[in-house]
């Protein structure tokens, strides 16, 4: 899985996943399908032991690896699901981590990864910097560096959510996926194309930081500015192995408002008992964006994960909206 994926890479990583990963629930709520005029079913990533989908990624990236390569350890950097995968994985696999993340980063985000047992080094005011500093630990104690995106082990391994979302709906209409770096609706694109090519693959990002979003129009990877106060969206780059296989496999590309998205957030937690952080609820929030575009139809949204913040949570209860993120353009 170097240099392409492909869909036996998918079924491969769900091999390596068995006696790790429990498959995830998929339900759908009555109360939610009133409101969006469609049959609406939750894929509930949230549920994983990090919160986050991103943890199939890290784990089958780290079964893959060669004994001798994990026990020199891995780099990476990130300020969100990637990072708490990443250590889950090494734990798991007994590997050395050391995560890279901007100053910036919240303390809750750097206590989580601690805690799992990886090294959290903060340095530099954003992603850039942090994947600087990442690449030249890595290169100074000849440690594996692990790019969140352009690793194809990675998308391999959350390519098994949507295994288990056609297996479990063959029929469905669309499937809606949040996207950051696009890990998600890049895999999602594979596996549909193989057993449920009628279902269309919408991907969805927040207008505040619409960096793949663009690359998937413009056909190249672009950097915008990142502005969006949705932790798991926060990407200010398109990623070039992401990016290729969106351009073969997604049906449409949507961007939405901060505001639409914490409006989802509030919906899933008050009409589907979930409790999805911002990059969670994106998916709903494209639904709910157009009505007549999904009505009547069977959907799929992908609740990648729960990890709110306090803020977010807070958030929810008052009806506010949590404050911006800093600008994040390099990550």
């Amino acid at each position: 899985m170097e240099h392409e994926l492909t869909y036996a890479d998918v079924l491969a990583a769900r091999d390596l996943l068995v006696g790790h990963l429990p498959v995830t629930p998929m339900w759908s709520y009555p109360a939610l399908d009133a409101v969006t005029g469609a049959t609406v079913y939750v894929k509930h990533e949230n549920v994983q032991p990090v919160g986050a989908f991103k943890v199939r990624g890290g784990l089958t990236l780290l079964a893959t690896m060669a004994p001798a390569q994990r026990a020199r350890g891995l780099v990476t950097y990130s300020t969100g699901n990637h990072a708490q995968s990443l250590a889950y994985a090494c734990a798991e696999f007994g590997a050395p981590c050391t995560v890279v993340m901007p100053a910036t980063a919240s303390m809750e985000k750097v206590r989580a990864v601690r805690a799992l047992g990886a090294t959290a080094v903060l340095h530099g005011a954003d992603m850039a910097a942090a994947q600087e500093r990442a690449e030249q630990l890595a290169a100074d104690d000849d440690r594996h560096l692990v790019s969140p995106a352009d690793t194809p082990a990675l998308l391999a391994g959350v390519g098994t959510t949507y295994l288990e979302i056609f297996e479990a709906r063959p029929d469905l209409d669309a499937v809606v996926v949040p996207v950051g770096s696009g890990t998600g609706a890049a895999a999602a694109g594979i596996v549909a194309a193989k057993i449920a090519p009628d279902c269309r693959v919408v991907a969805v990002q927040s207008s505040a930081a619409p960096a793949a979003h663009d690359s998937w129009r413009a056909g190249a990877c672009v950097r915008r500015p990142n502005r969006t106060a949705v932790e798991g969206l926060a990407t200010g780059r398109g990623f070039t192995l992401p990016q290729q296989l969106m351009r073969a496999g997604l049906a449409d590309f949507r961007l939405v408002s901060d505001a639409q998205i914490f409006g989802a957030q509030r919906l899933l937690a008050s009409h589907a008992h979930t409790l999805a952080e911002g990059a969670g609820a994106a998916a709903l929030a494209a639904v709910l964006a157009d009505p007549d575009g999904f009505a009547g139809q069977r959907i799929a949204v992908v609740c990648t994960g729960g990890n709110a913040s306090a803020a977010e949570i807070a958030a929810l209860d008052s009806g506010a909206e949590p404050e911006l993120a800093p600008d994040q353009a390099g990550s």
